[in-house]
């Protein structure tokens, strides 16, 4: 399970929360996810960037990120009449979500990141792309838009997303998983709103949030040379060990490799490997 997160260039508000970016990211999103089987647990798009909570079970995520990513930036490049980059340049953050706990903490971040950035007072009040309030096994149907994508292009007519479950606390029911995310969703909101009124800050809300331009930025800077994780664990030793098991794989990925450059072409890499895999078609161990 990973936590995927894509920041626009230079922070514009090229995702405003508009009919099209909703119609335009929907489509892509759920045209990706068919493609590559990934599994959809969360997602919200703010003005300039996106989370994305998913899991990966056969290795895909790099191509299921590839193509959703170009296909929203082309499209919103054409919507906005524009041609320069539309996603940053700086590394995508993908993060593993070690344990049940930091699963669910990641959810919530995901459906109330309109309401950390105080620009709504609620989830339910986000215009954006969002899957708040949505029930495990709910779908979005969402139409081939019709700018950018031409008919004869042979994609579907319609795409659908559905809400998966997350594979955590198997003795829950689904409704009672729902059920605890959103209580935990709720507190965060009351935490946000209690600390906006002591700072006597107010929410930007949705009419001013549409009357921004998408050549807008944020007028915070953004946080530079900070440590980008791979791991997400509340607890000090499940991060130790992942981080192990990880420096563990490098280890047996680099002897493959090396043995592979060498000319033994029967080399078995170890499971997880991608680009080999892809490119050269060289054998995985099973997980």
């Amino acid at each position: 399970m990973y936590k995927v997160t894509r920041r626009t260039a230079q922070r514009q508000f090229l995702l405003l929360p508009t009919t099209v970016t909703r119609e335009v990211f929907g489509y892509c999103l759920g045209l990706a996810l068919e493609r590559f089987r990934i599994r959809l647990h969360a997602v919200t798009v703010l003005s300039n960037h996106y989370h994305a909570d998913v899991t990966d079970p056969y290795g895909e995520l790099p191509d299921f990120k590839h193509l959703l990513n170009m296909l929203v930036a082309r499209a919103m490049n054409a919507h906005w009449g524009r041609f320069e980059n539309f996603f940053a340049s700086d590394s995508p953050s993908d993060v593993e979500l070690a344990t049940p706990a930091e699963v669910l903490d990641r959810m919530v971040y995901t459906l109330t990141n309109p309401v950390k950035d105080r620009l709504v007072r609620r989830g339910t009040d986000w215009q954006g792309l969002t899957t708040y309030g949505l029930r495990f096994g709910a779908k979005l149907v969402f139409q081939r838009p019709k700018a950018f994508f031409d008919d004869a292009g042979g994609l579907p007519e319609q795409v659908v997303i559905e809400v998966s479950r997350p594979d955590i606390l198997p003795e829950l029911s689904d409704e009672e998983l729902f059920r605890l995310l959103m209580r935990k969703v709720k507190a965060r909101e009351r935490e946000v709103v209690a600390a906006a009124k002591h700072e006597q800050k107010r929410f930007l809300g949705m009419r001013r949030v549409l009357r921004q331009r998408p050549t807008d930025t944020p007028r915070s800077r953004e946080p530079r040379f900070n440590l980008n994780p791979r791991v997400a664990s509340r607890s000090k030793w499940q991060r130790i060990a992942a981080l192990q098991r990880d420096q563990r794989w490098l280890e047996a990925y680099r002897e493959a490799y090396e043995r592979f450059c060498a000319g033994m072409r029967d080399v078995v890499f170890p499971h997880g490997a991608y680009l080999m895999r892809v490119r050269f078609g060289v054998a995985c161990q099973p997980p």
